[in-house]
């Protein structure tokens, strides 16, 4: 039985390779566009706060579509070439102005474009609708253009800022906020893109969103209530960490706030904000429980 298993599992091996064989110049044009790109990621996304989930997207996804190879395989459908042909035509430039003009975002949605594009010819539609999530896991890896974070961090900035000064006031510290500047004694601080959670929302959605697939596949509707709770939770840990630094801006320094600590505080309440996440899945799983046996106790004879 392990010799037909194996044999088996050779044949499957050498179909693909065949396969892969025949679009050759296809899988080609998505090495010669990945390399560079992931280099450009790892050197000016993957070591910053916002980028820093993007190895661990990388890793997850590609274990994800590893794990669904076989389904794949069953569902293949024959692509359309005119599909690829229309999709090259539209992803090849955006990818090239980005590249050339050095905008990440734009190159990366490009790559993007040209995997599915070479997914789509060796599996076709049918079998990518059945295993979406893996394909759209691996859209973290496109970083938000900085405009967007501007226009989405604004607001947060301003809030996490406001209820961060108005709770440390009450308290009785000399602290006031006006916009995203808070005073602090003779200091004065800036909300960044950082506290105001863009980046926690980024990565935090991330991870979240594999956990859920990975626990919680089954249950569509449960795991949207998990997924509507990232942004939430996000805020809250992040004003914890505004007013961690306000804190440390206040008896130690602003030298010392602004320093080393300043990123280990953004390390640790992201891997609370996961803590917390697994809270309140495990939160709702026992409500939904006890929720469901009483339906059932109460239930028509």
């Amino acid at each position: 039985m392990q010799e037909a298993s194996g044999d088996g599992q050779t044949l499957r091996i050498s179909a693909m390779l065949q396969e892969a064989g025949k679009i050759w110049p296809l899988l080609l044009a998505v090495v010669l566009v990945l390399v560079p790109a992931c280099l450009t990621l790892a050197d000016q996304v993957w070591n910053t706060e916002l980028g820093a989930h993007g190895p661990i997207v990388l890793a997850t996804g590609l274990w994800l579509l590893s794990t669904r190879l076989k389904d794949l395989t069953a569902r293949r459908a024959p692509a359309k070439t005119w599909v690829i042909v229309l999709g090259l035509l539209l992803v090849l430039p955006v990818y090239t102005f980005g590249r050339a003009y050095d905008f990440i975002s734009l190159e990366m949605l490009g790559v993007y474009g040209v995997a599915l594009l070479a997914a789509y010819r060796l599996y076709g539609w049918p079998a990518m609708r059945a295993n979406l999530f893996p394909f759209g896991f691996l859209a973290f890896l496109i970083p938000p253009p900085g405009w967007v974070i501007d226009w989405l961090t604004v607001p947060l900035r301003e809030f996490v800022s406001y209820v961060a000064t108005h709770g440390l006031h009450h308290l009785g510290y000399p602290v006031a906020n006006q916009g995203v500047s808070i005073m602090v004694a003779q200091y004065q601080l800036l909300v960044e893109d950082a506290c105001a959670g863009m980046n926690s929302i980024v990565g935090l959605s991330a991870i979240t969103l594999f956990y859920i697939y990975i626990l919680h596949s089954a249950s569509w509707r449960y795991g949207a209530l998990l997924a509507a709770l990232i942004i939430p939770l996000a805020v809250v840990v992040n004003i914890a960490r505004v007013v961690t630094l306000i804190l440390l801006t206040y008896y130690a320094g602003d030298e010392v706030a602004q320093g080393f600590l300043h990123t280990t505080t953004g390390i640790a309440l992201f891997a609370v904000a996961l803590l917390g996440m697994m809270g309140l899945d495990a939160g709702l799983r026992f409500v939904y429980g006890r929720f469901i046996k009483r339906k059932d106790a109460h239930g028509p004879a």
